[in-house]
C-alpha cells in the first residue's frame, strides 16, 4: 500500500533527480522508495551515510562531484527486481 509523504529538498537536486529518474524510466517517488528501500533492507550493514552503496549517487545529486555510471544490464536488472517487489 502507498502512503504518501513530504519531504522538502532544494530545488535544483529536486530538478536534477526527476531528470535521472526519467532517464531510468521511473517516477521521483518510485527512485526515492527504491533508494529507501535499499539502505533499509539491511540497516546493520549501513552504520554511517558513507557506508551506503548509493552514497556517491546522493553527492553527485547534491555536490555535483561524483559521476555515477552503472551499466545498463544490472540496471534493469535491479529495477525489475524492484518492480516484481511491488507486485
Amino acid at each position: 500500500m502507498d502512503t504518501k509523504i513530504t519531504l522538502s529538498f532544494d530545488q535544483e537536486v529536486i530538478e536534477k533527480a526527476k531528470v535521472y529518474a526519467a532517464s531510468q524510466g521511473i517516477s521521483l517517488s518510485r527512485l526515492t522508495e527504491f533508494l529507501f528501500e535499499k539502505i533499509t533492507s539491511n540497516p546493520k550493514s549501513y552504520e554511517k551515510l558513507e557506508d551506503i552503496p548509493i552514497a556517491d549517487f546522493v553527492y553527485q545529486l547534491a555536490e555535483e562531484q561524483a559521476v555515477y555510471k552503472t551499466k545498463a544490464k544490472s540496471l534493469r536488472s535491479m529495477k525489475s527486481e524492484f518492480y516484481e517487489s511491488r507486485k
